[in-house]
């Protein structure tokens, strides 16, 4: 049973079952403690608010929905109107949710997790996989085979570490049907990011995106956004270690 594409951009640590070497020196438990639970007092820590603006969304399409009789009923609450039978979206509400997702991603990179990007859209493999690339996590653009995430442990052994975050840039396959990683991901307790366009379901994903998955523009916009938050997370983790390594041995001495 052939194993699907992974693109690495970093050392292969999504399906490896070698233990990871134990680090130079052991910070002092309280060091790291402070590390985690201090980007967990501010309600934005990493100022995701200030990278994208309503314009933006509104300039790359992002709420144009599908035709009236696509519409998926839970996506009504999450729809401004109909214009010429297509559905238009509401950008306040998108505003809303994309800043929480993309708050979340920040906090799971700045913690150190595997974050995994998945389209079934030919015509955005390409994009998603150089997005993946350029900040250092990993992309699933292929046929999604089943049991990747709910049968790890058989497939690639004991030990293996799942993903602690899926970023769903487009929630169908292709067949109009949702993504199988959807269902797998809620089994196994996974936290899910996604893009919902009008004919999506978004019950399942735990930070839904309402907005258009086939405009070009709107997933460039999608791309560079998680791209951005995801380097800032990491700067600022490795800031917070070195400047935290400064004070103690300014400290020590």
């Amino acid at each position: 049973m052939a194993v699907p594409r992974l693109l690495r951009a970093a050392a292969p640590r999504l399906y490896s079952s070698v233990p990871a070497p134990a680090p130079a020196a052991a910070r002092p438990r309280a060091v790291d403690d402070k590390l985690l639970s201090e980007p967990l007092s501010h309600p934005d820590f990493f100022n995701v608010k200030e990278l994208f603006s309503l314009k933006d969304l509104f300039d790359a399409r992002v709420h144009l929905g599908h035709k009236k009789g696509c519409r998926h009923r839970f996506m009504e609450p999450y729809i401004f109107g109909c214009r010429l039978d297509q559905d238009i979206i509401d950008l306040d509400q998108t505003m809303q949710h994309l800043q929480l997702a993309l708050n979340f991603t920040a906090h799971i990179a700045y913690r150190k997790g595997i974050i995994l990007f998945i389209s079934r859209k030919r015509q955005f493999c390409h994009l998603v996989e150089s997005t993946a690339r350029e900040c250092g996590e990993y992309a699933h653009t292929r046929y999604w085979q089943g049991g990747l995430l709910t049968n790890a442990h058989i497939q690639f052994g004991p030990g293996v570490r799942l993903p602690d975050l899926l970023i769903f840039l487009s929630s169908l396959n292709n067949v109009f049907e949702p993504h199988v990683a959807i269902r797998d991901a809620a089994k196994m307790n996974i936290p899910t990011v996604g893009v919902v366009d009008t004919n999506c379901n978004p019950c399942l994903i735990t930070y839904p995106i309402p907005g258009n998955d086939d405009s070009p523009a709107a997933m460039e916009l999608y791309c560079k956004l998680f791209r951005m938050t995801i380097i800032r997370a990491k700067d600022k983790r490795r800031q917070s270690e070195v400047f935290n390594e400064l004070r103690s041995k300014a400290e020590g001495n």
